[in-house]
């Protein structure tokens, strides 16, 4: 493996990539709605991938080295003036390259096709008219087979050299490829799960038209995370953030499996957890993280006069965020202060954190990507933070997470729990967080969450959000009085890695129970709501 210098840790944690002994994939991202997406679809084939924007110039993308390059679809129409262009210099180095939509069409205009806008566009479900199945990305595959389209533009002519594998209605050159040059490409979106054998063609891609093996595992992360851990900490002593949850308990596992007892994990009660959490995060802690030594901070008071007044939700995040750091500094000088009689105590020197790949391009930390809310392990550190960060997770999607969780031995009821933001309820609260009304969405999450368990639906939904719309006020009838009280919205949703999400058709008599249950037995809300919006527009959580 190789050995990483505290210089070059330090740079792995502004920068997704963590994998220096991994072949990778690089994803040029063109505007595209599911860039992350399609990086997502190269990991599942068991090939590293990161998402870099088009911005960066063809002898920057080359100097990392990709084994591969996928170029992603957009929104322009490549002979705009506006539109990213496709440096020429990209196709000429001899890497691998998969065109996607503009990716495929750019490449057709950069080695002298023609892409024309026809007069028939396609959108959504299309089914191809025909198809080379003996070709190099789609061999063995149905010469009749439906794909996602999303295009007005079409190539009617490609490059010379090249091979046409398939056609549409709207797209005559929906597909081609020159297997000599390692260049290939297709007008639809072999991502989205809509297209047949999209997974097929990714992976007919990596491992022909690549020739890339299967190297992105489960073990071989955990082995290369755990020497960038010792090589980043080194001597020095680590506090990590428990939260409970599956991030900041796999991230906790990892450091502790490579540093032992330098580790020492900090679990602070800010007021803002779920009913009962705190009690179950100690009794589960031990199976967590493998022994490692655990501190219990209550601080729900100092969390709630700092947040009394405030309902902007980036302010609420920031407050919560510092106050979390503060807490840990506290912790930092307690525990150094307990070994100061040990001549060979170190320095609580790093904070690690569960930040996923999602938090770091949600954030804006991508670089070009826009910064869509401050994540608590991301955007809501305070800027004189006296810690170093190891974020052993930062390449990560969330199923990634939970493979990694479960092979170093998690509990499954850590390894599958429903993902819970860092702030807590605390941005579940549209409006000032008290006491009162944090004690209010408490019982009705109990009850969500009990009645999701009992219906067997926790592995289907990904996620249930329950929002006190604290606000707000609605007229209702309970017994033979009038009441005023308070709304309460669910927020079920189904997703693979929480870049996109969908509403989840949880069944009516599930939802049905749950409304009956929260209005009968939570008194302050009288009105339970659905909220049916997908990802995009909408994000997961409301603040």
């Amino acid at each position: 493996m190789t050995s990483t210098s505290p210089e070059q840790a330090a740079e792995t944690a502004d920068n997704p990539q963590i994998a220096a002994d991994f072949p990778t994939v690089l994803v040029v991202d063109f505007g595209a709605q599911y860039a992350q997406l399609i990086a997502r679809r190269v990991r599942e084939a068991d090939v590293y991938s990161e998402v870099v924007p088009h911005t960066l110039s063809a002898e920057e993308i080359l100097a990392r080295n990709p084994a591969a390059l996928i170029l992603s679809g957009g929104p322009s129409s490549v002979y705009s003036e506006d539109a990213p262009r496709l440096d020429p210099a990209l196709l000429e180095a001899g890497v691998p390259v998969l065109g996607l939509c503009y990716g495929f069409q750019s490449i057709a205009q950069a080695l002298g096709g023609t892409v024309a806008r026809t007069g028939s566009r396609e959108y959504g479900s299309t089914r191809l008219e025909a198809i080379d199945s003996t070709c190099t990305l789609f061999a063995g595959q149905d010469v009749d087979q439906v794909v996602w389209m999303s295009h007005g533009d079409a190539v009617t002519d490609a490059p010379e050299g090249f091979a046409v594998t398939a056609s549409t209605p709207g797209a005559p050159v929906a597909a081609f490829e020159d297997p000599e040059r390692r260049i290939f490409g297709v007008q639809w979106h072999p991502e989205v799960g809509h297209s047949q054998h999209g997974q097929r063609v990714i992976e007919r891609f990596l491992r022909e038209g690549a020739g890339l093996d299967r190297s992105w595992t489960t073990a071989n992360v955990i082995e290369e995370q755990v020497a960038l851990i010792r090589e980043q900490i080194g001597q020095h002593r680590a506090i990590c953030g428990l939260s409970g949850g599956v991030d900041s308990a796999v991230a906790a596992a990892l450091v502790q499996r490579a540093v032992g007892d330098q580790l020492t994990c900090v679990y602070v009660n800010h007021g803002l957890m779920r009913q009962d959490e705190s009690e179950e995060i100690e009794k589960a802690f031990g199976k967590a993280t493998g022994g490692a030594r655990l501190v219990m901070v209550d601080a729900e008071d100092v969390f709630l006069e700092a947040l009394a007044g405030v309902t902007d939700p980036e302010t609420k995040r920031k407050i919560i965020g510092e106050k979390f750091i503060r807490t840990f500094e506290k912790a930092q000088a307690d525990i150094v202060a307990e070994s100061r009689n040990d001549p060979n105590a170190q320095d609580v020197k790093f904070l690690v954190q569960g930040t996923l790949y999602p938090d770091v391009v949600e954030s804006g930390g991508g670089e070009g990507t826009a910064n869509i809310k401050s994540h608590h392990n991301v955007g809501g550190l305070p800027e004189d933070i006296e810690f170093e960060l190891c974020e052993p997770l930062r390449a990560l999607f969330k199923d990634e997470v939970r493979a990694v969780g479960a092979q170093l031995g998690l509990p499954e009821e850590i390894v599958q729990r429903q993902p819970f933001p860092g702030p807590g309820l605390g941005i579940r609260i549209i409006g000032e967080v008290t006491k009162e009304r944090l004690d209010l969405l408490r019982q009705a999450d109990a009850i969500v969450r009990a009645e999701l368990t009992s219906a067997g639906l926790d592995r289907e939904i990904w996620q249930c959000p329950v929002v006190l719309l604290a606000d707000v006020r609605s007229v209702g009838v309970q017994g033979d009085g009038r009441t005023y009280g308070h709304p309460v919205v669910l927020r079920p949703v189904t997703s693979e890695d929480a870049m996109t999400a969908d509403w989840a058709k949880v069944p009516y008599d599930v939802l049905s129970r749950i409304s009956n249950r929260i209005t009968n037995e939570v008194d302050g809300i009288n009105r339970v709501v659905l909220d049916v919006t997908s990802k995009p527009p909408g994000t997961i959580e409301w603040e």
